[in-house]
């Protein structure tokens, strides 16, 4: 495919832009990248003495309300970082798009691997935290979760990042789409609350969303949605992931070379 191919074979200016993108962020600020990595935590820190120690929520398992949480509000912040950033890339990256020949496909996995930086971190705070627990990760699950993790955001902002270029206002409708996923998607409610509503359940565990926090959590509580019912979860997130990718790369390649211009 030509997208991977033009991915990997400008996989160094990829890299280098990446990290330089992190680092520009808070280049104007005395504690620079730290911010980038502190708000997250606060963020985090914050819910877990809300619901835990304040709210006293109870897990949905024989295990601390911290080890269910924050696996799942972990990857939450790490991908709706990564999509809020990549889908507005081509516009912040204007210039490279009008004024020199660049490959613009790679725009959005820029943006991706800036916030790749924060999404490492989130994920080491969430073995730590496990693992004072006595809860250590399958390493097996972890990695593929994470790799399916990466297709779907790929996938998502391949269409989301050319749909924002051409129509700005798109940015502020998925704003508010993706607060309606942070609701609708068991980050901070279990999917057991759904047990009366069977059909409702099916449709939600079958978002990728869904498929995506439930399955870092089971990483660490020895669950395994990837084979739960017959692997029909892991099959419709990857056709899901499949459908929004074609989706999304038939609008991109058919529209970017009106990209230069709208900006």
């Amino acid at each position: 495919m030509e997208f991977i191919k033009t991915i990997w074979k400008n996989r160094k200016i990829i890299w280098g832009l990446g990290k330089s993108d992190f680092k520009n962020k808070f280049a104007s600020t005395s504690l620079g990248s730290i911010w980038g990595f502190l708000q997250p935590f606060v963020f985090i820190i914050t819910y877990v003495i809300v619901f835990q120690f304040i709210l006293k929520t109870p897990a949905p398992g024989d295990y601390p309300y911290a080890v269910w949480f924050i696996p799942g509000i972990c990857i939450w912040l790490a991908l709706n970082d990564s999509i809020m950033n990549a889908s507005n890339s081509i516009r912040n990256y204007s210039y490279l798009v009008k004024k020199v020949v660049f490959p613009i496909d790679t725009i959005p996995i820029i943006s991706i691997i800036s916030c790749s930086f924060v999404s490492i971190f989130l994920i080491i705070i969430a073995v730590a935290v496990c693992a004072i627990y006595g809860f250590l990760p399958n390493i097996l699950m972890l990695i593929y979760m994470i790799f399916a993790a990466c297709c779907f955001l790929i996938a998502f902002t391949r269409f989301t990042s050319a749909v924002t270029t051409l129509v700005p206002d798109f940015s502020n409708l998925l704003a508010i789409l993706m607060q309606l996923f942070f609701w609708f998607t068991p980050i901070i409610w279990n999917l057991t609350m759904l047990s009366n509503h069977p059909v409702i359940l099916k449709i939600v565990e079958c978002t990728p969303f869904t498929y995506i926090v439930t399955g870092i959590r089971d990483v660490f509580v020895g669950g395994n949605i990837v084979t739960q019912d017959n692997f029909l979860y892991t099959i419709a997130f990857w056709i899901v992931t499949f459908l929004i990718f074609l989706w999304g790369n038939a609008i991109f390649n058919r529209n970017k070379k009106d990209f230069a211009d709208v900006l």
